[in-house]
């Protein structure tokens, strides 16, 4: 499995570099591309629905970016620790 950096510790730099990079992978709307930022047992709720693991996660961006042809994505990096990333963000 090839790591996606920067990894932690995390220091200003680097978190807003894994922000952007997060961003533009999902801008991409390539859902194997942005499935794979994530780990294979992940797990995700989008609002009443649960996505479990990284082929439902893919199954699920597919889906959404065939209904939602203009998404784009914004993130800002809202605060981190040394291990950890949180975000604001918006999508239209």
């Amino acid at each position: 499995m090839k790591l996606k950096h920067p990894l932690p510790p995390f220091n200003a730099e680097t978190a807003i570099y894994k922000v952007q990079a997060a961003q533009d992978a999902w801008n991409t709307k390539d859902p194997h591309k942005v499935s794979l930022a994530y780990t294979v047992d992940s797990e995700w709720r989008n609002r009443d629905k649960f996505i479990n693991g990284r082929d439902n996660i893919e199954q699920f961006l597919q889906d959404k970016w065939n209904k939602e042809k203009d998404y784009k994505l914004q993130k800002t990096l809202w605060c981190f620790t040394d291990n950890r990333i949180a975000v604001t963000f918006f999508y239209e």
